[in-house]
């Protein structure tokens, strides 16, 4: 590898640290939003965790899937799914923007990151099945596990995403563990609620 690709390498690892300062509307369970690359980061210990449940997929792919799959985020940031405008296409912009981010890399680089990413958008290899499978128990594992407002709306997650999490027994069983644990901070939630109080509508930074 020579001196110029990898000065492209570089400048675009310094680029992408922008997806450490975009902030998702999930919480920690400290309280505060976690970033886009905190999601990432257990989205892939997640993977590990499920390995050998994965039998006859590409492991690597399945890592590289992970890492890449909300890359595009680092410029315009994260949009919840509940605040996504009708008639814009966001994986769109996302596409352009990770365009953008890898300008720096040499066209092999490049063009392997695009075909990543392009596998994941569109649910292609069962591997980018997996991922998005594996993407949304990760958004609804921390939704669970956050230290939300007081009038978080948690039924809205027993349908997120089912279309991928029901796409494989694996999947199935986990996503029947995490409604359970949705339906618990329901009756957690209901319990705590003053007589009279109504549960507000979703709003902006909900759900991602």
């Amino acid at each position: 590898m020579d001196t110029d690709t990898l000065r492209g390498r570089l400048e675009f690892l310094r680029q992408a640290e922008r997806l450490k300062d975009v902030l998702r509307s999930a919480r920690s369970s400290g309280g505060r939003q976690e970033s886009t690359a905190e999601h990432t980061w257990r989205l892939c210990l997640m993977a590990m965790m499920l390995e050998d449940g994965l039998a006859g997929l590409d492991f690597a792919r399945i890592l590289k899937l992970c890492v890449i799959h909300d890359l595009g985020e680092a410029i315009h940031g994260d949009v919840p799914a509940i605040h996504q405008a009708p008639g814009v296409d966001k994986g769109a912009q996302e596409r352009r923007d990770l365009l953008a981010l890898a300008g720096p890399l040499d066209a092999t680089a490049r063009a392997q990151l695009l075909a990543l990413w392009d596998d994941y958008e569109n649910a292609v290899s069962p591997e980018a099945r997996a991922v998005k499978a594996m993407d949304k128990l990760e958004t609804l594992l921390q939704h669970n596990q956050g230290a939300n407002e007081p009038d978080f709306d948690y039924a809205f997650n027993l349908d997120y995403g089912r279309k991928y999490t029901d796409a494989l027994p694996l999947f199935r069983e986990l996503r029947r563990l995490v409604d359970a644990d949705t339906q618990a901070r329901i009756r957690e939630q209901a319990a705590a609620r003053p007589a009279g109080a109504t549960r507000r509508p979703l709003a902006e930074g909900d759900v991602t």
